[in-house]
């Protein structure tokens, strides 16, 4: 009877022996399912990706400014003296070579008077000195000395003529007087400011262009323009001016000159409109990717497109790069799948798991 107990132990503890190591071969085949499906996953790279499509291309460059009047003069006294008339006040209109101020000139006057005196003497003088020469009286030197007397005479008589016009003092430019610094009985010196004159007949719209822009550009050429105060308005404007050497934004000013027809004030705010109206490819279907979408910049002409959940290096020519959007001349067909963000992580060949 003890004899069959026991074996029935023995029985027993074999079953649950076999239990347990089915069991652990089957937990075992179970996990080792479980980590081939996490390393399959692990494998895969997320990315982001969109479609090579078609579309037309706005490539318009809108540039703010401010408009500068096309002349712009503090104008300055070239001499000295006590002003004695103002002939203009702020707002008025003057031309080049209008009187707007004179000056005292009873002193220079004077000294007009005392240099032709002088010439006259240096004249007499001059005409005795030749006289003697002719007979030896006087020497080679004693003659030269003579005729630059008379010289200097005449040119200190033009001087002092200079300075009795120069009492007359006349605009150099013709525009608007901005501001009057001079009010009669002022005294002035050679360089004091008596007026701004700003000529607005025409203005100046200086704005900056990027690098990818200013070669597209030329001076003479015309260009849309806007100001914030007319904004239903568009005028035509002229490039006169184009930087040949960036700013420290490393952006170009450009100038556009703009008749002002409006009353258009300087200082206002304005834009300035590049089209590519005259491009020839202005208005045609454009293959485009993002930029983002190359690897290491566009100039590496490289991107990643995914076939069949795999990703492959594919070289493409580029064209026009307008915005965010690059033009693909060929490598790519419309439809096709770009990575835009992951690519530093992929290589050719890498599984990815494009993330929505």
């Amino acid at each position: 009877m003890k004899s069959v107990k026991t074996l029935l132990y023995i029985v027993i503890a074999a079953l649950l022996i076999g239990g347990a190591v089915y069991t652990i071969k089957n937990n075992k085949a179970k996990q080792e399912e479980e980590v081939a499906i996490v390393n399959q996953s692990n494998n895969e790279v997320a990315v982001n990706t969109t479609l090579a499509k078609y579309t037309i291309l706005n490539s318009d460059y809108i540039s703010n400014g401010t408009f500068a009047p096309s002349q712009e003069l503090s104008f300055p006294s070239e001499i000295s003296g006590r002003i004695v008339r103002v002939l203009v006040d702020e707002g008025d209109y003057v031309r080049v070579g209008q009187t707007v101020a004179t000056i005292k000139k009873d002193a220079i006057e004077v000294d007009l008077t005392q240099a032709k005196n002088n010439l006259q003497n240096a004249i007499i003088d001059n005409q005795r000195y030749e006289n003697a020469f002719k007979t030896g009286g006087v020497t080679k030197q004693q003659l030269d000395n003579s005729r630059l007397q008379l010289k200097n005479a005449r040119a200190a008589v033009e001087a002092q003529g200079l300075r009795v016009n120069d009492t007359n003092v006349k605009a150099t430019i013709s525009g608007v007087i901005n501001k009057r610094h001079i009010e009669p009985g002022s005294v002035v010196a050679p360089g004091t400011p008596l007026f701004d004159i700003v000529n607005v007949s025409k203005l100046k719209l200086q704005v900056t262009v990027t690098e990818n822009e200013i070669v597209n550009l030329r001076v003479g050429q015309n260009v849309k323009v806007t100001a914030s105060v007319f904004p239903n308005d568009t005028f035509v404007g002229r490039i006169s001016f184009i930087a040949p050497k960036a700013d420290a934004s490393l952006n170009f000013p450009v100038e556009i000159e703009v008749s002002n027809n409006a009353g258009l004030k300087a200082g206002m705010y304005g834009s300035a409109i590049f089209s590519t109206s005259d491009d020839v490819d202005a208005g045609k279907n454009m293959l485009v990717i993002p930029a983002s979408a190359f690897v290491n910049g566009i100039s590496s002409n490289q991107v990643f497109v995914v076939e069949n959940n795999t990703a492959k290096l594919t070289k493409v020519v580029v064209g026009k790069t307008v915005g965010t959007n690059v033009e693909v001349i060929s490598g790519l067909k419309e439809g096709t799948e770009v990575v835009t963000t992951g690519q530093i992580n992929l290589t050719n060949g890498t599984k990815v798991k494009v993330v929505k």
